[in-house]
């Protein structure tokens, strides 16, 4: 769920949109996710990049595949996505979210009022 650029491989912004879906809860534990031809076909992707995604949720222990029936969203899977993505934001987007906070100068009263505006 990692803020991607356009110019991030199109497999990892694909992996960005389900686990966004995961969080948000369209699909929850037990739920079968889109098949690869669907997902390739509603993103204009290509199935193997669909199935390299898929393959990393896999790879990560968020799903599980039924041979012949799909791909299954495991039991904690939104839990464990959740403090997985945390870490990778703080790592990765907040330090640099943080230097430009300060080098415009902002401080938390005047962000927290313009989110509310």
């Amino acid at each position: 769920m990692t803020a991607l650029s356009e110019d991030s491989p199109v497999y990892l912004r694909l992996r960005a949109t389900i686990a966004a879906a995961i969080l948000r809860g369209d699909y929850r534990a037990g739920d079968q996710l889109p098949s690869v031809r669907a997902l390739a076909a509603e993103h204009g992707a290509n199935p193997l990049t669909v199935a390299k995604a898929y393959q990393s949720f896999q790879d990560d222990g968020y799903v599980e595949v039924r041979r012949g029936v799909g791909m299954f969203v495991l039991p904690g899977a939104a839990d464990q996505l959740r403090v997985a993505e945390r870490e990778r934001f703080l790592t990765g987007q907040w330090p640099r979210i943080r230097s430009h906070i300060e080098l415009l100068g902002l401080d938390t009263a005047t962000l927290l009022d313009r989110e509310t505006a």
